[in-house]
């Protein structure tokens, strides 16, 4: 009897007795099962975007920036093909290299080469995109058709072109007889021989920009186009008014892309004849090609190899800078018109 009236007499039995009052229930253990899945959640919604975006830092850092860095790091040694590495010496195979008439030559050519391929290039990719972003008939085969000379090797764009502009039995020249023009000597003049090797440029390129602005193009509204129209615009004057000036942050793109390859340029000059060598005064001797021939040519000298790979880089990187000044300057000017005629 002791037992049972101790048992009533506890809280928790004169708790159940009160009418419409549960007992409280007893605290519930941590459920670490549960703490570790939240906290795994939270670090997986942080930490995902940048393990996704990790594998092209990585390899950028393995295959840019570190033979980016090696390459300042042997420019300034003395270091030979055979030998290997030499004492340092500083910012002294830099003036060696600047010093010498055929870095000279070879910027020039480069400069020429670059003018004479990315400025028609820029102008056919626009025209032909406009074309193709017109009502045409099976626009699957002539967007596919634009593209189809960039896909082909350089290799075999560049012997088939150094033939046709070959000084004596080329094709360029017969056509040019039958029109009374006296062949041109393609391999043996310098301005001859830049507009040869940029007309295999722009052949290689012309398509692969003609679709990046065709992209840019279609992303283009449509109501503007039919404002322009019903404002009594033609074609010419809504492709200037519209069409440009809505394209121009891709031609900012187009630019710097242009500028970067054409200053590298390499396979179309080296293929453009047998001997490889620029020509026999160095008439199409690029900055690539000069940067070979110090590297692996006669001197064998990766230092001053080094050195012109670093000045090529610095002035891609100085002109890249300057057309994006440019052309974004421009871009905003015409933004900010634009506003002010609205």
């Amino acid at each position: 009897m002791a037992d049972v009236t101790t048992r009533r007499d506890s809280p928790e039995a004169v708790a159940a007795e009160k009418p419409g009052r549960a007992p409280s229930p007893a605290p519930a253990p941590p459920d670490r099962a549960r703490e570790l899945r939240s906290l795994l959640a939270r670090a997986d919604v942080k930490l995902s975007p940048y393990l996704y975006i990790a594998p092209f830092f990585v390899l950028f850092a393995l295959v840019g920036l570190f033979p980016l860095a090696y390459t300042a790091y042997v420019s300034v040694h003395d270091w030979h093909l055979i030998g290997g590495q030499g004492e340092m010496v500083g910012l002294q195979n830099y003036a060696d290299v600047v010093q010498q008439p055929k870095f000279l030559t070879a910027l020039r050519n480069t400069f020429s080469i670059f003018l004479l391929s990315a400025v028609p290039q820029l102008l056919a990719a626009l025209v032909i995109a406009a074309v193709l972003d017109a009502n045409l008939r099976a626009k699957t085969f002539w967007r596919m058709g634009v593209l189809l000379p960039y896909v082909v090797a350089p290799v075999a764009v560049s012997l088939i072109f150094s033939k046709l502009f070959a000084d004596q039995s080329g094709m360029v020249n017969t056509l040019l007889g039958f029109v009374g023009v006296d062949p041109v000597r393609w391999h043996a003049d310098a301005l001859a021989s830049h507009v040869a090797i940029a007309t295999m440029v722009n052949f290689r390129w012309t398509g692969y920009n003609t679709l990046i602005l065709l992209a840019a193009m279609q992303a283009i509204p449509r109501d503007l186009y039919e404002a322009a129209i019903i404002d009594g615009a033609n074609r010419v004057r809504t492709f200037f008014s519209v069409t440009v000036p809505m394209l121009r942050p891709t031609m900012i793109f187009v630019i710097i892309t242009m500028t970067i390859g054409g200053l590298q340029i390499f396979d179309e000059p080296r293929l453009y004849d047998q001997q490889g060598d620029g020509g026999a005064d160095r008439q199409w001797l690029t900055m690539t090609m000069y940067l070979y021939e110090l590297g692996w040519g006669a001197q064998k000298s990766f230092g001053r190899a080094s050195a012109v790979a670093w000045i090529l880089f610095l002035l891609i990187v100085a002109i890249g800078l300057v057309n994006f000044a440019i052309t974004r300057r421009i871009a905003s000017d015409g933004s900010s018109s634009g506003g002010k005629r609205r």
